[in-house]
Order: structure tokens, then sequence, then C-alpha cells
């Protein structure tokens, strides 16, 4: 989520700045491979609903100011505006656009902030025929919380609070904290002898609270919104204290561009590890795709609390989640390994009477090569199925699917999991079932 100031006639953090990247992928076959298209074809976005930022925000009276340039209305800081064509650099399989001035008011509301909207991303070829498009959210947020959240009388209490540094005059504005505070977010190196403002901000504030929404968007917005934090985890779990992000800092972490990894002992292990010295957001896996492709945004690893959030794999494969259904991409269910080292599961259902959830006993099981896992499910819900090993592990995720009511089974692959003893656990609404499974005869 990109969250901006609103008013920027006192002091600027973060100014409206979107980022969209998209890959267009060809539908493989039984006999050949998908296939990213990169040259050859013209990828443009939108954002329906949303067609102008001028009135909105007061960004574009000041951005002179703040950042040196003279700006068109409705055109951000690398020249974009709210519609426009993506962009492809050669040595990539990505098309990108990178700072598009969005508000978090549509125009048919400037009072509600609406932060997860939705752009609309299509796909030409070079004939100019439209060969595909997507829905993809595009979050921000206004909910920068200094005043609102109680903690500051007013931003000019914030200036002020400046007073006893040399050569600052909180009575000259507005003010670009990334000029004498330096943010990478921003590019902005800072001042000599000034800590990074994510360092000043968090080791500030770090004997004051633990509550990020104190800041980050929101109470309101709820920026994280993902599996994450449904499963009970918080900022904290993978960020540390507020106190630690700042002094992580002082000892040289680098704020935005060193963060928490998937990979890390303590989270998913090696096999789920991101591009070496790349972010999250950054990193691609299967077949060059981006891991956000397939799990979704940080702060936003599908499926999440938000609609929008879950629209396009809902669109792809029919149910919310993960992108793990192997067709969408390969047209076939794949024989061999696919990311994190996955076999593709096929699920049959049935429509049926079913009187309760149930879990069924496997078969075969042992199971060599393959094994059918059966279940009911008596109303629609969201469901999970896994199989984990002795210590608790996930061996091998299989669902993570809102399903209509009805009897189902679920062919599994285990040939990638070693001779053992494992359990497989269905997991329905707040009721959760568990059998054991021996894998053998490798």
């Amino acid at each position: 989520m990109h969250c901006s100031n609103k008013y920027f006639g006192n002091f600027a953090v973060l100014p409206p700045y979107n980022n969209q990247h998209a890959q267009v992928v060809l539908v493989g076959t039984s006999s050949t491979l998908p296939t990213v298209l990169t040259t050859g074809y013209t990828v443009t976005y939108e954002i329906p609903g949303n067609t102008y930022s001028v009135g909105k925000t007061d960004f574009w009276t000041y951005a002179n100011a703040l950042f040196g340039v003279t700006l068109a209305d409705n055109i951000g800081l690398t020249g974009v505006g709210l519609t426009g064509n993506m962009t492809f650099a050669a040595g990539t399989n990505f098309f990108h656009v990178e700072g598009i001035p969005l508000t978090p008011y549509t125009d048919a509301n400037l009072v509600t902030e609406s932060p997860y909207q939705l752009a609309l991303i299509k796909a030409f070829d070079g004939s100019s025929n439209l060969i595909a498009s997507t829905q993809s959210v595009i979050p921000v947020s206004n909910e920068l919380s200094c005043v609102s959240a109680g903690c500051h009388s007013s931003e000019q209490n914030i200036l002020n609070s400046h007073e006893s540094v040399s050569g600052f005059n909180p009575a000259v504005k507005p003010i670009l904290c990334a000029n004498c505070h330096r943010d990478n977010a921003l590019g902005k190196p800072g001042t000599a002898g000034t800590p990074a403002f994510s360092e000043a901000i968090h080791n500030k504030h770090g004997s004051i609270t633990n509550d990020c929404y104190k800041c980050h968007p929101g109470p309101t917005t709820q920026c994280f919104r993902d599996i994450m934090k449904a499963g009970g985890m918080t900022c904290t779990d993978c960020h540390g204290s507020v106190a630690n992000v700042g002094q992580t800092i002082t000892n040289g972490r680098q704020d935005w561009l060193d963060e928490p990894t998937c990979g890390a002992t303590a989270c998913h292990g090696s096999n789920y590890a991101t591009e070496p010295s790349k972010l999250f957001r950054n990193s691609k896996g299967h077949g060059g795709m981006f891991c956000s492709a397939c799990h979704g945004s940080p702060h936003a690893i599908l499926p999440t609390s938000q609609s929008n959030d879950n629209l396009q794999n809902l669109t792809l494969q029919g149910y919310v989640g993960t992108l793990n259904k192997c067709v969408v991409c390969h047209g076939v269910n794949p024989v061999g390994a696919g990311p994190h080292g996955i076999m593709a599961s096929v699920v049959d259902y049935q429509v049926e009477p079913v009187a309760e959830n149930k879990l069924y006993d496997a078969y075969p099981n042992p199971a060599v090569e393959k094994t059918t896992i059966p279940f009911d499910i008596s109303e629609t819900t969201d469901v999970t199925l896994n199989i984990y090993d002795t210590s608790g592990k996930v061996a091998k995720f299989l669902m993570n699917r809102h399903l209509i009511k009805g009897s189902y089974n679920v062919t599994v692959t285990t040939i990638d999991l070693a001779n053992g003893i494992y359990f497989y656990t269905l997991k329905t609404g707040d009721k959760t079932f568990s059998k054991k499974l021996i894998v053998s005869g490798k």
C-alpha cells in the first residue's frame, strides 16, 4: 500500500506515487510450456472511477516548492497520469508503470477514502487486438495519523519540535522531510549526520507505542489485512517492535531495502526464499513469475479481508487465495513439481446432500505415488486442506478455497514426499479434522 499526505502546505512525507507491474502469460498446452510474453505487445492501465487528482489533494500547488518541478494537472513526479501505457524495459519480462498520482478518493465520493480501488490492466497484440485484461487492486491511503491519532496537536507542532535543529526554520514551508532525513522510498540521501526518516520516527516513538497504526494506515484503512493477520500475527511478529525497527537502521540496516524475508529459518525456510538481495515484491520464482503474481503483495498475502485484493485470483481460478490452480497458466495439470516443490492436485466435486462436515480415510494408504483424500462439506464455507509432517510443519499445501457444499475427492501426488508418517488436516470454519497418512515404497 502506498500512503501519502493529503495536504502538503506544511510538510511532505510521501507524494501521490503508486506503482503497478504486469506480466502477460501465453497459456501452455499438453505439449508446450506457458510463455511470458514481452516485446511486440502493449499493456495499458487505468483506474475506472478515478480520473483526476487535482482538487482531491493540494499536492500540485506545492510540487514545485517540495520537489523543484512544475507538473501539469493530474501528472505525477515521473510524468505519468491516471491512464496510459505501461513500459517494458529490455532484459526484463514484465511491464510496469511507476509514480501513478493516485488519491484514495473516487470521482463519486470526495469525502470518504476508498483505499482499495481497482486498476484495469489491458494487453494488446501488435495489431492492437485486445488479448487479455485483468483487475488488480491499487491500494492508496492518506491516513497518516500523526494528528488524527491524537499524538500531535497539529502539523505545525511537529515542525516546531525541530526548533533546536541548527539551520531549521519551522516557519519556512512546505518542507520535504527527506531533504534532511534520508529516505530510500524516495531515493533521497538526506543530509550527513541526520538520521534516516524511518530511523528517526521509529526511535522517537519506540518508547511510546507499539501500535503501528498510530502512523501507518491505519485504524480505518487496515493496510495489514492478509492471511497472516487472519492467523493472529501482528506487525511486530515480522518487523520486531517499533524501537527495534529504528535501532536496526541505526545499526546499519537500509530502511525500505532490507526487510524480513520469507525464507528466514524462523519463517517458511529456504524452499520459500526470495531472490538474493531482493525484496519479496521484486522477487521472481516459478517460470520467471513474480512471487506476488501468485501470492499477493506484502501485507496483502492472499487471501485477504478485502474483496478487491482477491478478485484477480478469483477470476482466474474460480476461488480466492494463492494462485495454485496449475491449469490457469499451463492449460493442463503438469506432471512435475511446481513452485516450492508442490505437485498439482486434482479436485473432483459432486453436488449431493451432505449431512455434516466429514473427513474420510485416504486411499491408498500407505501411499506410494499418489493418494485420494475424500471429504464432505455440509455448507458453503472457507476450506483449507494440507498435509503436515510429525513436527507440525506443512509438507504439502493442498487447498485454501471458498467451497460450496458437496462431496470432494482431492487426488494428491505423494512421490515428492519422503517415506514416513504424515497427517492430513481439513479446516472448515471453526472445525478441524485430521487423519494419519503413511507414505512408503520409495
